[in-house]
Formats: C-alpha cells, structure tokens, sequence
C-alpha cells in the first residue's frame, strides 16, 4: 500500500487509543483543543517494517513547529476567557506579529520547551497505539501493507 492507505486499516485502534489517551493529555499542559491541533500536524510512520526486531511506529513530528503559533494563539484565548494577560498581550501587536512572521528576537515565537512536549507526547501516542496494535494482532499486517 503506498502512502497512507495502511492508517486506513487501523482506523477503530487510533479512535480507541484517543480515548485511552485523554487522561494523558489532561495530564499534559497541553488542552485538548491544543492536541487535536498538534495531532493534525503529526503523521504516523512505521520504520524498518520489514524487520521484526526493529520495527516501529513513530510520530514524524517535523510540521509540529508550523502549528506551534496557532497553539499560543488558543492559549491566548484560553487565558483572555480566564481573566489572564498573556504574554502576547502585553507585548504589543507589533511585536506579536514581528515574532510570529520569525523577525522577533526570540527565535520566532517558538516555545522550544513547549515544541519538544509535543513531540514526546505525539511519540508516547504512538508507542501506545503501537501497543494496542500488537495486543490486538494488528501490527504485523500494518507492518506488510506498509512494504506492499
């Protein structure tokens, strides 16, 4: 199967892991608005599928940076509806906009620290449907169709 018709096939075992999964994202910082935006940016990969030993799901995470500005504009939000100032707020729109278009001093307006808990979080998914999917004797016929 080429490109990503073999996600196709596990479909019901993503929903279920997103279930499994909620407990975890409130534990997160993350909001659950801000992890469905995260999870958009995220797309599952399995690596060395033709190897029993070594194959593995993994969460290719490179776009995860191009949605990080959207996210500190739903926390804004989320903070604006509680009563905070948000950082972006106080600093001025110019300034917002500077950063966010990577003409700010503070590389962008990306929150590294926030960058890389998405990143392990979107990999624990992963390993956690990864998980599901061998409990439930679904992983070797992804792995195939995968290499087909």
């Amino acid at each position: 199967m080429t490109g990503h018709q073999w996600t196709d096939m596990i479909v019901g075992d993503r929903m279920a892991v997103d279930q499994e999964f909620t407990q975890r994202v409130a534990d997160s910082q993350f909001s659950r608005q801000e992890w469905g935006l995260i999870m958009t940016a995220v797309e599952l990969d399995i690596e060395h599928p033709e190897d029993d030993e070594r194959a593995r799901l993994v969460a290719d995470t490179s776009k995860v940076r191009q949605v990080m500005p959207e996210m500190e504009n739903i926390q804004s939000q989320m903070n604006a509806m509680a009563g905070k100032s948000s950082n972006r707020e106080s600093k001025g729109i110019f300034t917002s906009v500077k950063e966010a278009l990577g003409l700010g001093g503070s590389g962008g307006g990306i929150d590294e620290d926030r960058l890389a808990a998405a990143e392990r979080l979107a990999q624990e998914y992963a390993d956690e449907l990864q998980t599901r999917l061998e409990a439930n004797d679904r992983w070797d016929r992804a792995r195939r169709a995968v290499q087909e």
